[in-house]
């Protein structure tokens, strides 16, 4: 019996070569010519230790190259007309009934494992979420981050949603602006009520006015994830590398809460940036800091690339840059068409004490129609004139 079995499995396995053969191309046969045959011998038996299971070895080199068929599937590619097959060993979860895949999404949708993060196609059966648009939630926005769909479509309204929102409103988050809270920050409700309460606290200590904590919570909503500590530690660095008054560190937190949590080697790496690549000193980093937070979580080198344009080709110093800091958040190409085409008018005098003088803080504001129509005072004719033949 074995032997038959075992003649049986080195008949398949030599169609199965033979097969394999037609089909898998070489270097060779792909530069055309011919294929040249190799021939396989077995190795002599060991001397000492077990010897080797030939029907085992061969089970082996049959699942290798039939990638893990069993021995009906395969049977059933080499003899289609011969052999009946049995249904219930080729039956495959890709080929499952009706009743199967059913059952199988129903299971899914208990642990939570949707087949699809379209949340609009459980709006209508979910409480929450028509909750949620009612207050302006993006769910395309959620959607689009990983493991959100599942946890939003978990949560229960008035048990698990509503102490937060109340919340929220006691610390005079703007209703219309709690959609905007929740699509940029679902994960709030994640985080136990006592904590959120305790880091309010923690900004009421440390003298922050009702009107501050409500802008940092608005234009923040990633503020209260950070720990007491993670704040703590955040506002005693910004205190101490540029020597701020508690004043100024709460003026700065509320002017543009997103630096006090973003990343702090892109901070430290602009500071270095603006003292040593651009020049400026300690008191003059401290009043751009102050005058234009923003400037520190922009790109380095776009920064940079700004700030030689306006000193070395518009010649604006150090002082004047102090003054009107809005010049370095604007892209340098439109910096750079706009002085163009106020110096083929003449126009392009920057100094305050001189005729025809304009400010560098107009270049960067507006459209172009405002800029040519007010500040140029030209036409839009010329500009776009200007534009294709510079």
């Amino acid at each position: 019996m074995l032997f038959i079995k075992y003649s049986r499995i080195l008949r398949i396995s030599s169609q199965v070569h033979s097969k394999l053969n037609n089909y898998v191309p070489t270097t060779n046969s792909l530069r055309g010519l011919a294929r040249r045959k190799i021939e396989f011998k077995f190795l002599p038996e060991p001397l000492y230790g077990p010897k080797r299971d030939e029907v085992d070895m061969v089970k082996k080199e049959l699942a290798e190259l039939t990638g893990g068929m069993n021995m009906p599937q395969l049977q059933q590619i080499l003899e289609p007309h011969n052999h009946k097959t049995n249904s219930k060993q080729l039956t495959l979860p890709c080929q499952s009934s009706e009743k199967y895949l059913q059952k199988a999404t129903e299971e899914d949708n208990a642990r939570g494992l949707l087949a699809t993060y379209n949340l609009a196609a459980y709006v209508n059966k979910s409480d929450t979420l028509q909750q949620f648009l009612k207050l302006g939630v993006d769910l395309n926005h959620i959607e689009r981050k990983k493991g959100l769909p599942e946890f939003v479509l978990r949560l229960r309204f008035e048990e698990d949603v509503s102490p937060y929102l109340l919340f929220l409103k006691d610390q005079n988050v703007p209703a219309e602006r709690l959609g905007e809270f929740i699509t940029k920050n679902p994960l709030i409700f994640k985080v136990h009520l006592g904590d959120l309460q305790t880091r309010v606290n923690y900004l009421n200590a440390k003298k922050f006015s009702k009107a501050q904590i409500e802008r940092i919570l608005t234009s923040n909503p990633y503020w209260l994830m950070f720990s007491t500590r993670r704040i703590d530690r955040r506002l005693e660095f910004f205190q101490k590398e540029f020597r701020l008054a508690g004043a100024d560190v709460r003026f700065l937190a509320s002017k543009l809460p997103k630096l006090i949590t973003y990343n702090m080697d892109h901070i430290q790496k602009a500071t270095f940036c603006i003292r040593e690549e651009m020049g400026f000193n300690k008191d003059e980093i401290k009043c751009l800091l102050l005058a234009k937070p923003r400037l520190w979580i922009l790109k380095s080198d776009d920064l940079v690339e700004r700030f030689a344009y306006a000193h070395q080709e518009m010649n604006l110093s150090h002082q004047f840059i102090l003054k009107v800091p809005q010049i370095l958040t604007s892209r340098e190409f439109r910096l750079r068409e706009r002085h163009e085409f106020l110096k083929m008018l003449g126009r392009a005098q920057y100094d305050p004490e001189r005729d025809l003088y304009i400010s560098p803080k107009s270049l960067v504001e507006g459209n172009n129609y405002y800029f040519v129509r007010n500040i140029a005072k030209s036409d839009m004719e010329t500009f776009e004139l200007f534009l294709k033949t510079r």
